[in-house]
């Protein structure tokens, strides 16, 4: 529940910015036009998700006669998640990681990578897969796209801000050359999409959170998604990315390029060393030996 009124208060701070943006620099009328532009964008994006990734990774469907056991493990990982059981693909890509993709239950898919399958034993897989298959029960990508079209609203408006300003914003008879309209245009400028960006990331890593949380109880073993999630983040940290698209990042359960320290405020996830840390807290919940 804790998570869940994160990502409404979150996505409430990004209405309030867009609202607020929006009256202050293009009214009410400019605001509404962006805005359905930026959803325009992303419900098409929403609806064709899963087919452009896969086809920007070259995936391709795993058959159940190709790997029977991992079908095996996701249809009893989708039944325990009560949810159908989604196809898999696979990922021509030695960097272990694995994401979800699709609009919710029934219309979405997982995917793996060729690395995954080499690197993780078959109980760290299914913890995986798992912490995957809660991203669509809890209907992440839905929820990502919400956030991605207010941010994608406050940027349509801070764009016209800055044509406005090149062609005389702030010039008219009231305030001629007013040096504080200027400033305060060029200072919301810069910081409202920062803002926007910072929310948008928070949003992002609460669901990642949600979702480790979710994935740990069907699987029933948090123990095992940390140990996964330790292994691909070695990895990750030593081996550069293949060939990974920047916006495509949030959807791997361990962030393909990966950010530390101060960056992790523009990370789409936390740090693995505090996602492994709640795993641990639920395992003893859970009553499981840490």
């Amino acid at each position: 529940m804790g998570y869940m009124l994160r990502t409404v208060l979150l996505l409430g701070l990004l209405t309030g910015i867009l609202l607020f943006l929006g009256n202050a620099i293009a009214g009410k009328t400019g605001m509404l036009i962006a805005f359905i532009i930026a959803a325009v964008m992303n419900f098409l994006s929403y609806w064709f998700s899963d087919k452009i990734v896969l086809s920007m990774y070259g995936a391709r469907e795993i058959s159940y006669e190709e790997a029977p056991w991992l079908h095996r493990m996701v249809e009893d990982l989708a039944r325990r998640a009560n949810i159908p059981k989604p196809p898999i693909y696979l990922v021509p890509m030695e960097q272990p990681n694995a994401f979800a993709t699709g609009r919710g239950p029934g219309h979405a898919v997982v995917a793996v990578t060729r690395g995954i399958l080499d690197l993780l034993d078959e109980e760290e897989l299914r913890g995986v897969l798992a912490h995957e298959i809660a991203h669509i029960k809890n209907r992440d990508v839905l929820i990502a796209s919400i956030a991605a079209t207010i941010a994608g609203a406050i940027s349509m408006i801070v764009h016209w801000l800055q044509w406005a300003l090149i062609f005389g914003w702030g010039r008219d008879e009231e305030n001629n050359n007013n040096p504080l309209a200027i400033i305060g245009s060029i200072l919301l400028i810069i910081v409202t999409p920062i803002i926007a960006a910072i929310i948008q990331m928070a949003i992002s890593r609460s669901r990642e959170y949600l979702a480790d949380e979710t994935g740990a109880y069907i699987c029933g073993c948090p123990l095992a998604l940390a140990r996964a999630l330790e292994k691909i983040h070695n990895y990750v940290m030593q081996v550069p990315p293949q060939r990974v698209n920047e916006g495509t990042a949030h959807l791997f359960i361990e962030n393909p390029l990966k950010g530390e320290g101060f960056w992790e405020l523009f990370s789409t996830h936390p740090s693995t060393e505090k996602r492994i840390r709640r795993l641990m807290e639920i395992a003893e919940r859970m009553g499981q030996r840490v």
